[in-house]
């Protein structure tokens, strides 16, 4: 019996959309195609698979409209979809380079042994499972399947049942390009398939919620497989008492509200000075006053429609939770339905501290608590106690003041006097702290290094003079070594 899902239009309330769920048969049944086909496409010069993924590319630029529509449609918004078309675009761009210097050839390399030389080979995972979530629907969908194919893996990409009127389009383009849908698989469904895709993967790529993440990860030990997994965030930024005020307010409210505040290195709570905490503060409020909805036109302004019921309620709980703490909800605070579309305008919140839920969940949302500190110790210790480490943010009056504070705080990536440039830089190689992530970095050359294996082969040339192992062993010794050896 198939399993049908509705999907919500996040302008409408209104579910207008519906998808079938796969099975875990068919699942099973894409990854043994896959499977296939994965061996001959590894096998290929690392320039075959380079040219096809820059075929992929060409085709998207020809179906820019489409794919824009599409994302704009699960979405809501649509300046953010036009960017995320752009940034996938780049990033097959920039991992075509990293997939070339991973695979140039070298030289055996000798060891301490004079007579053995080293060599090897790099050994793609057959296939890998990509599971990627609602909020950058397209670009998330791509971010490891990319580098995936790539190495020379075959993937299993299941897109978040959330935002799925994109996957049409997508599959049109990969029928675009020759022998690309041999490898590169997509399933439709929620969490059950979700599961049943892991099961047949031998690598699995996850963007989510951490208690998602803690059952994949459970599940991908068990099967011995690894899990690279980019989870939340509840990303700080510390505004020291030198800090340009005028350029900090205007960066972290860009940082807190940008795709409506869905975005795992949204800034989510904000440390200041208590010496300019005021002036901050005022800075702060009149900025996010002129911020406009995006309706009700999806271009009218900056801040789109909360995409999922689900993260309507939990910013609707955090904000309220606050209030009742005594917070002070400075600008914002009242999510608005207008025309069946829940939106939230940036909501500045001042009197909070870390009892309450907006400054220890993840909210997800363009809502932007203010903090004072008084000195640098109490500023990165109030950073640092989070669950979280994903990225954070310093301003200072000058890079080599926000330094030292940057090096102290557990996250991945820190951005100096500015936001977010984790996301806008993709070269910085970085890892999550704590509970935001697990894996190597899918930033930098290790996007694609991540799903390769490298075996080693070492050679010797000739039979030269026995090894020092043998010197002074009895008959029976050698004869043991000897069969060990060549078994």
């Amino acid at each position: 019996m198939t399993k049908q899902i509705s999907v919500r239009n996040p302008r409408t309330g209104l579910a207008d959309y519906t998808i079938t769920a796969a099975s875990a048969d068919e699942v099973a049944t894409a990854a043994r195609g896959l499977r296939a086909h994965q061996g001959a496409w590894a096998r290929q010069p690392v320039q075959g698979r380079i040219a096809t993924l820059r075929s992929l590319r060409e085709v998207f630029v020809g179906r820019r409209t489409e794919l824009v529509r599409e994302i704009e449609a699960d979405t809501g918004r649509r300046w953010a979809s036009e960017v995320e078309v752009d940034a996938v675009l780049a990033g097959i761009d920039r991992a075509c380079r990293y997939a070339e210097e991973t695979f140039a050839s070298g030289a055996p390399s000798p060891t301490a042994d004079p007579q053995i030389r080293l060599s090897g080979d790099l050994v793609p995972y057959p296939v890998v499972a990509a599971i990627s979530p609602w909020n950058f629907p397209f670009q998330l969908a791509l971010i490891d399947a990319v580098p995936a194919l790539l190495a020379g893996s075959a993937v299993l990409l299941k897109p978040s049942e959330m935002t799925p009127r994109f996957v049409p389009v997508l599959l049109d383009c990969l029928a675009e390009v020759p022998g690309l849908a041999d490898v590169f698989a997509v399933v439709q469904g929620d969490g059950s398939t979700g599961a049943a895709v892991i099961d047949v993967a031998d690598a699995v790529c996850f963007t989510g919620s951490v208690q998602t993440g803690r059952v994949i990860a459970r599940v991908a030990a068990d099967r011995f497989i690894p899990a690279f997994l980019e989870l939340g965030g509840k990303d700080p930024a510390i505004v020291t008492g030198s800090a340009d005020l005028d350029a900090a307010s205007s960066a972290i409210l860009w940082g807190s509200t940008i795709n409506s505040g869905h975005s795992c290195m949204s800034i989510e709570r904000v440390y200041v000075d208590s010496r300019v905490a005021g002036e901050f503060v005022e800075a702060l409020v009149a900025k996010a006053e002129r911020v406009r909805l995006a309706h009700p036109d999806p271009g009218d302004g900056q801040v789109g429609p909360i995409i999922t019921s689900a993260q309507v309620q939990t910013i609707r709980d955090q904000i309220d939770d606050a209030v009742a703490k005594g917070a002070r909800v400075r600008a914002g605070g009242s999510i608005e339905i207008l025309d069946g579309g829940a939106y939230l305008r940036p909501t500045v919140l001042t009197g909070v501290d870390h009892s309450m839920r907006v400054m220890r969940e993840e909210t997800f949302g363009p809502v932007i608590p203010v903090m004072t500190f008084d000195g640098e110790d109490e500023a990165v210790a109030l950073a640092n106690d989070s669950e979280f480490g994903l990225s954070a943010a310093v301003f200072a009056a000058t890079a080599e003041e926000a330094m030292p504070i940057a090096h102290r705080l557990d996250a991945g990536g820190i951005s100096i006097n500015d936001v977010c440039l984790t996301g806008m830089v993709p070269e910085g190689e970085k890892n999550s702290f704590k509970l935001s992530g697990l894996g190597a970095s899918r930033m930098g050359p290790p996007s694609v290094r991540r799903f390769l294996r490298r075996r080693a082969l070492l050679i010797r040339d000739s039979a030269g003079p026995r090894p020092w192992y043998y010197d002074g062993a009895s008959a029976e010794t050698v004869e043991t070594i000897d069969k060990t050896e060549n078994r």
